[in-house]
Order: C-alpha cells, then structure tokens, then sequence
C-alpha cells in the first residue's frame, strides 16, 4: 500500500481520530460487508507516509483476489491506495515474518522551503555536510541497544535493533537519509536523523552518536526529534516471500 499520512493519527487505529488502520478496515467493511481487523508490517507515525506498507487480513468474502485493489481504492480515500494484492498462506504474518524495514527521510536543503513538498520533506535552511552526516551515521549500523534515541520505551521490552544500513546522500536539494533494520522502535528514526542533522549543521560532534549508544551521552543535551513529514517508509522485505503465495491448487 501507498499512503500520504499528512492528515492521519499515524496508523494504527484511535478511537477519536482518523488513521490509516480505520480508513482500510472502513473500506474493506464496505467491500466485504465483514467486519475485519488488519495487520501491518510497521506502524507508521502520525504524518509519516509509505510506498511499501504490507498489510495483511483474514476474509471469508467469495471474491477473486484481483478484485479487492480495485475494489478497495473505490472506497479508500484519495490519499490512501492499495497497490497489489495476493492471497497467502494462512501462516504469513506481515509483521513478524519480515525481515527488515528500509525508511527514507527526506531534508530539503536550501534557502527558502518549498510549498509543493511541504507535506513531504523537512525544510533545513542551513547548509548541511552530507560527508560528516553520512559518516555519522556508520555508527549506528549493528547490532545495538537503540533505549537512547527511544524516549518512553518501557522497560520491560527490548530495545536492541539490527541495523543493515544507514546512509546519507544529496541529490540536488535534498538531502535523503536511509535506513533499514530489522525493526525501529517509536522516534528512533527521527531522533536518530535529528542528531545527523545538527552534525551536518556543525552545532554537534561527529562522535555524539556513538557516544549516546555507549552510555555517554554530554549532560545538557537537549535531543530533538524531527516532525514525522519527512519520513516515508519505503519497503519491507520478506526472505520467503513467495512461498507464502498461494497458489490456485492449494486448498490450506
């Protein structure tokens, strides 16, 4: 699925406010006529999008799985669309069975901000140094408790997270921020990317990410978080992903 989160509570579902999980369970209820409760690969913050959110859901409804994209974007609204749909074995799990998630952060660098990509990109006006962003980032890479960048992630849960790659690149003014891992706890990535931003800026040390991962966070620090807009969750990867694809002679 491709979503716009700009004007949703994130993705999970909210009594009291609109989300991208209500928006889909709204429509496939409309569609299905059942009252269905969906599964995602990752919950996406408030305002953040995706281009690669897979979703996952039980139905008995008769139709042929080439009906619910087109069925589904009918009643979905013009900022939510699905873009593909199969039938899987009853085992996948969108969540559990992935191996990893990559998301961008886009930062539009330049003078004045852009009234077009408002909803999509941070505007930073201040020149930014891709090299000592990027080599920054090499620090988070690995095998690492990430509790530092995750205010509020309570404490009887794990924080440790496998990062694969987080890289930093411009391409004309815009400066991009890539990560995937095998998971993200709430804020890390915007906090993270924050801490990249004022290096790029030259108000922080180049070291100041290694060292929070280490314990030895500077006293006085006022960590930022970076709004939710620049951020897009991009793909998710399943290693056996079409195994779990069922095909039309299977009856389970």
């Amino acid at each position: 699925m491709e979503y716009d989160g700009t004007h949703y509570a994130g993705f999970q579902l909210q009594s009291q406010q609109p989300t991208i999980q209500g928006e889909i369970e709204r429509a496939l209820n409309k569609f299905t006529g059942e009252l269905i409760r969906i599964r995602a690969a990752s919950r996406t913050d408030s305002g953040a999008h995706a281009r690669g959110q897979v979703v996952d859901f039980l139905t008995t409804a008769p139709y042929p799985i080439s009906y619910f994209p087109r069925a589904l974007n009918y009643y979905l609204p013009p900022d939510i669309k699905v873009q593909t749909a199969y039938e899987m074995l009853l085992d996948f799990h969108s969540r559990r069975d992935a191996a990893s998630r990559t998301y961008r952060y886009s930062v539009l660098n330049r003078e004045w901000p852009s009234p077009l990509e408002r909803h999509s990109q941070h505007w930073v006006k201040e020149p930014l140094n891709v090299d000592k962003m990027d080599w920054a980032a090499q620090s988070l890479v690995g095998v690492h408790d990430f509790r530092a960048l995750a205010s509020g992630h309570p404490e009887n849960l794990s924080a440790v997270r496998d990062v694969m790659r987080w890289v930093v690149w411009r391409q004309d003014e815009t400066v991009i921020i890539e990560c995937q891992a095998n998971g993200f706890l709430r804020h890390q990535i915007r906090r993270a990317n924050a801490a990249l931003v004022e290096i790029g800026k030259g108000r922080w040390p180049e070291e100041i990410i290694k060292d929070t991962l280490e314990q030895r966070l500077p006293e006085g620090v006022a960590w930022p978080s970076l709004p939710a807009r620049g951020l897009c969750l991009m793909q998710v990867t399943y290693p056996d992903f079409w195994s779990k694809v069922r095909t039309s002679n299977e009856t389970e």
